[in-house]
């Protein structure tokens, strides 16, 4: 799937930029066309003529040389993907940012094509809560990250932060392209996040939920071609790009909003922490403290996925999710063939890692054809993959 893909590969200043020369070998084999851009601290480690011998083309790593300027806006257009390989702590700090000071950065800036980065640094680096949030900025951009591997670093440590190997970055440039368009043509909706049911105008009923594995699944469905739109209730996870946003409070909000977009999708995934109950009459001015505690009365929400299911036409895929803490299994299959969903996505309170607020998750899918699949624990874009690649493939069958 990379033959005759076009290849912009950008190189930062770190030591597995020796790595590059492998990568873009193995790029070549593959039968893709490369074009490599440096920046001026990656030439210290590889030099510009050994990545152009290999990738047979000149390699760009000055916005101009002499009378001539680089034209940064062409290399982001001319490319089906941009890879930077290695992206080192600065580079990945700098593209979080907007700085553009090398040409690296002015092409990923004016880019529009995707953009994949293979990050590489020690493991206290890569473990520094300021990594961390600019991962989280580059993932909002619509960015993918190539996950590190652990092992020997460069300041002689065993640990986390080692860039992907070659072949395991070609191994996911395969993937990356044969998903690109398979939901091509596909409309997605997706609810996600907790609702807040008023009390009165500072009070609140609500739930944990951040809203994170809802928008990791609808960040796996834009990268495959699907025009997404999510439904988000209450939070301040980045949102991401290339995804309409519809942003809710209340549950009945989130079933009015869901009720719109339903007749005109082909997959909706209800993955939303909906409450189950509202106030019948929340309080118009703040409740005032006192001795006694006010009396607030409950009335049930509008069951979203159930009515979904009940509108449900042929050839439409609902998937819905259950948390439970007791008699999972028995209660989420109840669930999927009471509510006519296609697909029911578990999560238990009582595994470890997994739950509301987390960066990862541990889910056990199951169908209305009675099939069962059970994952371990992994971060929540990959058990976001997970999923996406069980409807997919029911949708293909």
């Amino acid at each position: 799937m990379i033959k005759g893909k076009k290849i912009l590969l950008g190189v930062s200043g770190s030591i597995a930029a020796y790595k590059s020369a492998l990568l873009i070998r193995l790029l070549i084999k593959e039968g893709a066309e490369v074009r490599v851009i440096m920046t001026p601290a990656a030439t210290t480690f590889i030099t510009p003529l050994t990545l152009a011998t290999l990738s047979l083309n000149h390699v760009h790593s000055e916005l101009a040389v002499g009378d001539s300027w680089a034209n940064h806006v062409h290399l982001g257009r001319w490319a089906d993907i941009m890879l930077i390989a290695p992206l080192s702590c600065n580079t990945l700090a700098k593209m979080a940012n907007g700085y553009c000071d090398n040409l690296l950065l002015a092409v990923y800036l004016s880019s529009t094509c995707p953009v994949a980065v293979a990050p590489a640094m020690d493991e206290d680096m890569w473990l520094h809560p300021g990594t961390n949030e600019n991962i989280k900025k580059l993932e909002s951009f619509g960015n993918r990250i190539i996950p590190v591997e652990s092992g020997h670093l460069a300041s002689g440590l065993e640990g986390e932060g080692r860039m992907a190997e070659p072949e395991n970055i070609i191994s996911w440039l395969r993937i990356f392209f044969i998903n690109a368009n398979q939901c091509a043509g596909k409309k997605v909706l997706i609810t996600a996040g907790p609702t807040y049911e008023a009390i009165d105008p500072v009070r609140f009923i609500g739930n944990y939920s951040s809203g994170k594995m809802g928008i990791a699944i609808a960040k796996s469905f834009r990268d495959r071609g699907a025009e997404v739109t999510l439904v988000l209730g209450p939070g301040n996870q980045p949102l991401p790009q290339q995804v309409k946003v519809i942003r809710v409070k209340n549950a009945e909000e989130m079933y009015n909003a869901a009720h719109a977009i339903f007749k005109d999708v082909d997959i909706a995934v209800m993955s939303a922490a909906v409450a189950d109950y509202t106030v019948a009459n929340p309080a118009v001015q703040k409740i005032k403290k006192s001795d006694s505690a006010p009396e607030i009365i409950l009335k049930p929400t509008k069951d979203i996925l159930k009515s979904l299911g009940q509108l449900k036409r042929k050839g439409q895929l609902l998937v819905g999710f259950a948390l439970e803490t007791e008699n999972e299994k028995e209660n989420a299959i109840r669930k999927m063939k009471a509510k006519n969903a296609d697909f029911m996505v578990l999560n238990s309170l009582n595994d470890a890692d997994a739950g509301f607020g987390l960066d990862t998750n541990k889910i056990t899918i199951f169908d209305a054809a009675s099939g069962e699949l059970t994952f371990e624990v992994k971060m929540k874009q990959q058990v976001a993959e997970d999923i996406v690649n069980t409807i997919t493939k029911s949708y293909h069958e």
